[in-house]
């Protein structure tokens, strides 16, 4: 089922849109979260750590593939707010192209290389078998994470942002009954947690190409849309590749992080991973609406209605302003107990850094909500440079935190380093925002979304 978002009140089309995004993102993170708290509270804090060391090198490597699928799927929502059907059909072609070689060339790069990885970061030797193991697994179901990443973009580029949310909800159950039946059924400890993730990630994808096959025609596509052209792919891949390298780039900063982090020792690992879980959940909402942004200002873009992409951004930013004061609010007053359900009330320690973690971050929050609004919007339009020029400055705050801050202030300074990266990519994003808006002219015909790069 297709959804236009070229038609409406802004504000109202964006909600719709962003509430099951938000609802999907939190069952998304509820994967590896699922792992976590299982994991934490069935084995112990060197599990929990070995788990939550491995997250950086996962966001670097699988950071790109979601950045590449979103990029590839803002083709298509660009050529279906031009309605130009055909086109869509061409750009899903291309997309799983481009999509399945990458997956098996991160695959057969990442899987060897998962250990020096985490030697590299200074992982301690007593987490460093149990981390490599889950990591390895993590990467060779590469392809099942690819595949899921790409069906539900291309579903909700077409508007439709409820189905991709049914079946995440169906797989995260799925994958929490899987680690219980692997990590206390079969023993497999934090391998079996791995296990578990890619099994769900593996049926949210059939359940997506089983729902496009009865009920989107428009992405049924041919064996003739299969005789790519050269240009099509270079299309797609100048604004799917930017936007990969931006998630890979800001992962580079968190990489740095990680690495700070393990030199501070396993509790300061565990805590910042306990943290970082309930720090996701409360910058999901943000996100999403960021998410539903994107799409949003493609199919307008496309359309060649500018004047619904300003008074839409507008409108969005108020929403998300008072999204991050709400989240703030839970992080400084709940952070304490949230951080419990993780681990065992004893480890007063663990709960104490997270709590200081959670509390620097819900401050700022703010930041993040106009970093992801103005970020997703600009690659909406189809500029992708900009973005990963702030991902860049992300990096570089990030590595100061890492290296610098942590050293100086410990676990305090590397909680600051986050915030401190969100206020480096906000600002060339704000500012390359308004110089695109207001170059964007209501009486001048958008550009035809098959020449778009």
């Amino acid at each position: 089922m297709t959804k236009n978002l070229t038609s409406g009140n802004p504000a109202k089309l964006i909600l719709l849109f962003a509430l099951p995004l938000i609802i999907g993102n939190v069952f998304q993170q509820l994967y590896s979260m699922a792992d976590t708290l299982i994991v934490g509270r069935t084995i112990g804090v060197n599990a929990l750590a070995a788990v939550g060391c491995t997250g950086s090198i996962t966001f670097f490597v699988l950071g790109f593939v979601m950045g590449l699928t979103g990029g590839l799927s803002i083709i298509t929502a660009q050529r279906f707010g031009a309605e130009d059907f055909e086109g869509v059909r061409r750009s899903f072609a291309v997309s799983i192209v481009v999509s399945v070689t990458s997956a098996l060339l991160i695959t057969l790069i990442a899987v060897p290389l998962a250990r020096p990885f985490l030697v590299l970061l200074k992982t301690p030797a007593e987490i460093l078998d149990a981390a490599t193991g889950y990591l390895q697994i993590i990467f060779i179901g590469t392809l099942a994470n690819v595949a899921f990443n790409l069906l539900s973009n291309v579903i909700r580029a077409l508007g439709d942002s409820r189905t991709p949310l049914y079946f995440l909800i169906f797989a995260c159950l799925v994958n929490i009954v899987l680690d219980f039946v692997f990590i206390l059924g079969f023993g497999l400890g934090v391998n079996g947690a791995g296990i578990a993730t890619i099994a769900s990630q593996l049926l949210s994808a059939i359940l997506c190409v089983i729902y496009i096959k009865k009920k989107m025609p428009l992405l049924c596509i041919r064996r003739s849309d299969f005789h790519i052209e050269k240009s099509e792919i270079s299309k797609h891949l100048g604004t799917a590749l930017p936007m990969g390298f931006q998630m890979s780039i800001i992962a580079i900063g968190s990489l740095i992080l990680q690495s700070a982090l393990n030199g501070l020792g396993a509790v300061s690992v565990a805590a910042y991973t306990a943290a970082s879980k309930i720090d996701m959940i409360a910058t999901m909402p943000l996100n999403s609406l960021g998410q539903a942004m994107a799409t949003y200002c493609a199919q307008n873009y496309g359309a060649n209605k500018m004047h619904r992409i300003r008074q839409g951004v507008f409108q969005c930013v108020c929403i998300s302003i008072g999204v991050s004061v709400l989240m703030g609010l839970m992080n400084f007053f709940l952070g304490y107990q949230l951080t419990g359900l993780f681990v065992g009330g004893g480890e007063t320690e663990v709960l104490s850094l997270a709590q200081t973690f959670l509390r620097i971050n819900g401050c700022l929050y703010w930041v993040l909500a106009l970093l992801f609004i103005f970020r997703f919007s600009l690659q909406g339009l189809g500029n992708s440079v900009i973005p990963t020029v702030a991902g860049i400055m992300e990096l570089i705050m990030r590595a100061i935190g890492g290296l610098l801050l942590t050293d100086l202030f410990g676990f305090t300074g590397a909680a600051v380093s986050n915030p401190l990266a969100w206020f480096g990519a906000f600002v060339p994003l704000t500012i390359a925002y308004i110089v695109s808006i207001n170059r964007l002219d209501p009486k001048e015909p958008a550009p035809n979304p098959q020449q778009v790069s």
